[in-house]
């Protein structure tokens, strides 16, 4: 059964909600739709009432530690991090209260070519079971292309039921953002729904583009119930108007 998951993004010490595809060096081409005046230790202490599980914190950039560590020890156990996540440092994380870490970025080298030995690095450190593989992607001619570096820069792994059946040997879950949708409340990329719902061996959440409770209840029947799904920039508790909080945890409710 597909479920809601929540998700707290950080950027600059605040909570916010950013169009994915503008997160690049220059700041004023940067597209916020909101930014809270609530601390990311308030959506944690919310989530942990509803007991909300299985949603995650990302870093977006520096400045954000502080606010991480108060949201981590809001809801000990409660949420998974990303960010800035590497063999170094992931065990302190997890130290702190995560349930997971989430890790993009250190997999590939400067250039974007994936490395298989960052990836057995940090399964030594934390173990499969503490690690979350994120897959943002963007698309491309044939298909979809995962994005590090903050959804910026091209690399050279694709989304393809090989990259995921491999890549499910060495972590707990996949959290994967469609880029070119993130914040854009555009509706989901229904094709890299099916596409996930199809391959994934392992759980996965999806994120992008979601605006309402009828791009949930599509969600469901596009993933056939075997995917979960996060909201941004269309909730309530984010100063959206297409979706309440309330109806996401009605969403869970259901049989």
């Amino acid at each position: 059964m597909a479920k809601f998951r929540p998700c707290i993004d950080l950027h600059q010490g605040k909570v916010k909600q950013i169009v994915g595809s503008t997160l690049n060096q220059n700041p004023a081409l940067l597209q916020t739709n909101f930014v809270s005046d609530h601390s990311a230790q308030y959506y944690a202490q919310l989530y942990a009432q509803h007991h909300l599980t299985g949603g995650h914190i990302i870093k977006l950039g520096q400045g954000n530690e502080s606010a991480a560590q108060e949201a981590l020890k809001a809801y000990p156990q409660g949420m998974q991090i990303g960010g800035g996540i590497h063999s170094k440092n992931a065990e302190s994380y997890l130290q702190q209260g995560a349930s997971a870490v989430i890790v993009t970025s250190f997999l590939f080298d400067a250039n974007g070519h994936f490395q298989k030995s960052k990836l057995d690095a940090m399964v030594s450190a934390v173990g499969k079971e503490n690690l979350v593989i994120d897959l943002s992607c963007r698309r491309c001619a044939s298909g979809w292309i995962v994005a590090m570096n903050r959804w910026q820069t091209p690399t050279d792994l694709q989304i393809t039921p090989q990259t995921l059946q491999e890549l499910s040997n060495h972590c707990s879950e996949f959290l994967i953002h469609a880029a070119h949708v993130e914040g854009k409340q555009s509706g989901i990329d229904q094709e890299l729904v099916g596409l996930l719902s199809k391959c994934t061996p392992i759980p996965c959440t999806y994120a992008g583009g979601a605006r309402n409770r009828q791009d949930l209840q599509e969600f469901a029947q596009v993933s056939q119930g075997k995917l979960d799904i996060t909201i941004g920039s269309a909730l309530d508790i984010f100063g959206g108007t297409g979706i309440t909080l309330q109806e996401c945890l009605d969403f869970n409710a259901q049989e």
